[in-house]
């Protein structure tokens, strides 16, 4: 837990993912086009994953990946974020967030 926090205050835009994971390379994309630059972890390439993994779910992120953290607040996973970028709400939330200049 301890570390999924230090992960998430560190900046403003934090991912949690899995390599194969289809969901959390759509996420990664449209981060990505919108200009940030999120941090991204890949769950299957850390040595301590598995741990991360867990904390993740004691979080409530179910399912574990992607988790997007804006700001350092859990949003969500895949479907949390496209039902605000649907919204209009994930721009302003990113600005705020220091994530988005434009």
């Amino acid at each position: 837990m301890e570390a999924v926090t230090k992960f998430v205050s560190e900046k403003p835009v934090v991912i949690f993912s899995k390599s194969s994971c289809c969901m959390s390379h759509t996420i990664k994309t449209l981060f990505h086009d919108f200009g940030v630059n999120a941090t991204v972890h890949e769950l299957d390439e850390m040595a301590r994953g598995r741990e991360v993994e867990q904390a993740l779910a004691i979080l409530g992120c179910s399912p574990t990946v992607p988790a997007v953290f804006i700001g350092g607040q859990l949003v969500g996973g895949a479907n949390q974020v496209m039902s605000l970028h649907l919204s209009r709400s994930l721009i302003p939330m990113l600005k705020n967030a220091g994530a988005l200049w434009v």
